[in-house]
């Protein structure tokens, strides 16, 4: 039998100290006496809880062992109200009293100027940035700068007005994604050229690991990731997730042939293992990508690699009744245990 957990009496912990605040976003830290003593199952869990003002019940918004938790996507001028929970391992729970913290007005012309690149409207923005009173690179709700909207969208000029004004061209989002990678997914080569031009980097990388050329290969847009190929942005990092190339990515999304083809004529490993040891070739039979399968058997993919479960492309396909890739693996199997033209001749 395990050992009974040792109850206790859990004390009532201070409410959560307010850090920064912005309009839409409220940093709350914490700490908590004995929160890290031991293994992790043994430590104290700390659980944020806002209130909702209509029903006045208060719900969890947060549940770990950190001791700051950022509430974000709020609203502007706005009052809201929270607590903190902690728990023991054996369960017991007490809550602080409850703290209320208002968020910040809006930078001036926020709002507006964010509208106005929505609606690319070039004279409306030149006159908000020209007042000097906004600032170029104020986030919206979804941590956007105004240059991240303008490259998602394509709108090339505003791009150069926003940067020829101060929009850091580096910035990045919540995410950290940042404008060049929207560019490269979104499909603007003339505003990923443009960006590269003013010092946009290929070495950025997001929380998750991706580069411009992950976001690119979602994307598919074979004559972006021809230019950036050409620009010498590299094809083969992983992220720091699954440990995905670009390739991986586009064999799981968009099974673009074409584009896979200029991957793979620019380095990308069609061998390459990702932490489960599935190679671009499972994952695309995963997906069902028939032509981009035909496509990596014909470059040199090796289908009797197995993962870590001893599973190869092969198994994976019938598993899911992929028929079509089924049979164009066992083909090429087939085709490999055949001899050469000059193995025939020497033979005779």
């Amino acid at each position: 039998m395990e050992p009974a957990v040792e109850r206790r009496a859990i004390s009532k912990p201070h409410p959560p100290v307010v850090g920064r605040v912005s309009h839409h976003n409220i940093q709350l830290n914490w700490d908590f006496e004995g929160q890290r003593n031991g293994p992790q199952e043994q430590w104290i869990k700390f659980s944020v809880e806002e209130e909702d003002p209509k029903l006045h019940t208060y719900g969890i918004i947060y549940t770990g062992y950190a001791r700051q938790h950022v509430v974000e996507g709020l609203e502007p001028r706005t009052t809201y109200r929270f607590r903190l929970k902690v728990t023991n391992p054996a369960g017991d729970s007490a809550y602080s009293s409850p703290i209320c913290v208002t968020t910040t007005r809006e930078p001036m012309s926020g709002a507006q100027l964010h509208r106005a690149v929505s609606m690319n409207d070039l004279n409306a923005v030149l006159t908000i940035l020209q007042g000097k009173q906004v600032m170029v690179d104020t986030l919206n709700k979804l941590g956007f700068t105004a240059l991240m909207v303008a490259s998602q969208k394509g709108y090339s000029r505003l791009v150069e007005i926003l940067v020829e004004n101060g929009a850091e061209v580096n910035k990045k989002n919540s995410s950290g994604k940042d404008s060049l990678m929207i560019a490269c997914f979104s499909g603007h080569l003339d505003i990923v050229q443009y960006l590269r031009s003013q010092g946009a980097s290929w070495q950025s990388k997001d929380l998750g690991g991706c580069t411009a050329m992950h976001w690119a290969a979602d994307g598919g847009h074979y004559d972006v990731i021809q230019w950036m190929i050409e620009d010498g942005c590299t094809v083969d990092d992983k992220d720091s997730g699954l440990e995905w190339t670009p390739l991986m990515r586009l064999c799981a999304m968009s099974g673009k042939r074409d584009v896979a083809d200029l991957l793979i004529e620019a380095g990308a490993d069609v061998n390459m293992k990702d932490k489960d040891g599935k190679t671009p070739l499972m994952v695309a039979a995963l997906n069902n990508h028939e032509d981009l399968v035909q496509l990596l058997l014909e470059k040199g993919a090796d289908s009797s690699v197995k993962n870590e479960y001893g599973k190869g492309a092969l198994e994976m396909a019938r598993s899911l009744n992929r028929m079509t890739v089924a049979s164009l693996i066992e083909a090429n199997k087939i085709r490999e245990r055949l001899p050469t033209s000059s193995e025939d001749a020497e033979s005779h």
